[in-house]
């Protein structure tokens, strides 16, 4: 694989840091600047809306220019957004320099992954995206628990200035490692836009945000779920989230492998079977060991479809797919914050903190039926294009036939003896 993969997945891992390492270092935030916990929750929240408004935003400006110059700004502007909340004096500040740092993160893994695609041969392109997310799956594993571990010990401002060191490396494998191939021919704001006329754009969004979004229903409760039924310590669920992060790093490998080879099939396979996990996590969470698998497995599965839904949006949307890649990365936020929305009504509604996982589980069933209705409008669309093929084919054909009949005809007639002029 080309080394710039490496660049776009070390970008990748210092965005998906801060992302989530906020989460582990909440409490010392709320504390530091004197606000409470729901509050400090913004943090997290408006991060989250930031990924959903600026992949669109910054990927519809930046038509104008290279891919590669795009993914330097947007590594800039992460630079940025991390070294203010690592300074930042009160909490509107800090809550600015989330944002700022999450509009780079939609756009980048949207214009990331058309660019990871184009470094391969097409048959290589679902592996390709999986590298490039591999460096957000290994934050899960390993940035996130030590981003956890050097906040608690050290202080989270030095947490936050490490993750913008950690973009000023990708920052720099970037600038290095990945090709200048120039603005895109198909570029331009509405001819990014026409790619949402096809309804195959619709239905990956659509998939993403309910697909991952039964992931999170899970996750964002999986604290008190861990704690109060499963019955872990508090301290065990920082190691009970890396057998999360490790789940979501061998899923995003096989994801990747098995949707260049079959990319529905692959699909189908792992909603089904995410919908079926959580669904029995509403059993297994009362089991230590059996809780840990299934999270493990959680893991796996809901990351197993990140690779073929991002391939497919891209296949979908050939002539211009860098704003539908965007936009399909502010899908999983969108997802996320949905999920843990309804997460929290079913648990408020006293239903308990397993509730979650069967909102997981009719989300992520409700994305398989949205899979086979893909599946089926695209084989639909291959045979009438197929028909028509064959149609035009034969149109041809008939056409030639004909203008060869009409040549033999006159040439009949140009080689028979004259008549003679009586009998005319």
């Amino acid at each position: 694989m080309p080394l710039a993969l490496l660049a776009l997945a070390i970008g990748a891992f210092g965005i998906g840091t801060t992302e989530f390492v906020i989460m582990g270092v909440l409490p010392q935030v709320a504390g530091d600047f004197g606000v409470t916990i729901p509050t400090a929750g913004w943090l997290v929240t408006g991060y989250a809306l930031g990924v959903v408004f600026g992949a669109p935003l910054l990927t519809v400006l930046g038509t104008k220019v290279s891919r590669k110059k795009m993914l330097l700004f947007l590594m800039g502007l992460f630079i940025v957004g991390s070294l203010l909340s690592a300074v930042a004096p009160s909490f509107g500040v800090m809550l600015i320099g989330r944002i700022v740092a999450s509009l780079a993160h939609g756009a980048f893994f949207g214009i990331g992954s058309v660019v990871a695609a184009g470094l391969v041969a097409p048959e290589r392109n679902a592996s390709a995206i999986s590298l490039m997310f591999m460096g957000l799956t290994v934050a899960n594993v390993v940035g996130v628990p030590l981003g956890t571990y050097i906040g608690q010990a050290a202080g989270w401002r030095v947490t936050f200035t490490l993750v913008a060191a950690l973009g000023v490396v990708g920052f720099l494998g970037v600038a290095r490692l990945v090709p200048e191939t120039g603005r895109p021919e198909t570029s331009g704001v509405r001819t990014e836009f026409a790619a949402f006329r096809n309804v195959q754009v619709w239905l990956a969004m659509a998939m993403t945000v309910l697909g991952y979004g039964g992931v999170f229903a899970a996750v964002t409760y999986i604290t008190p779920m861990m704690t109060e039924v499963a019955g872990y310590s508090e301290g065990a669920v920082t190691w009970l989230l890396v057998l999360f992060g490790i789940g979501m790093f061998l899923g995003n490998l096989l994801g990747g492998r098995f949707a260049d080879r079959a990319l529905m099939p692959m699909l189908f396979v792992a909603l089904g079977a995410l919908s079926l996990t959580l669904l029995t996590f509403t059993a297994t969470a009362h089991d230590k060991v059996l809780a840990a698998i299934t999270l493990t497995l959680i893991g796996a599965l809901g990351f197993a479809t990140v690779p073929p839904l991002q391939k497919w949006v891209l296949d979908q949307a050939k002539q211009a797919p860098t704003l539908a890649s965007a936009a399909n990365i502010g899908a999983f936020n969108l997802g996320n914050a949905l999920a843990a929305w309804l997460g929290g009504v079913v648990i408020a509604s006293g239903l308990g903190f397993t509730a979650p996982n069967w909102v997981g589980a009719l989300l992520s069933g409700t994305a398989l039926l949205l899979a086979l209705l893909a599946a089926f409008l695209d084989r639909r669309t291959r045979a009438a294009a197929s028909i028509r093929a064959e149609a035009a084919a034969g149109s041809a054909d008939g056409a030639v036939d004909g203008a060869a009949d009409g040549a033999a005809v006159g040439q009949v007639r140009a080689d028979a003896p004259p008549v003679p002029a009586g009998l005319r």
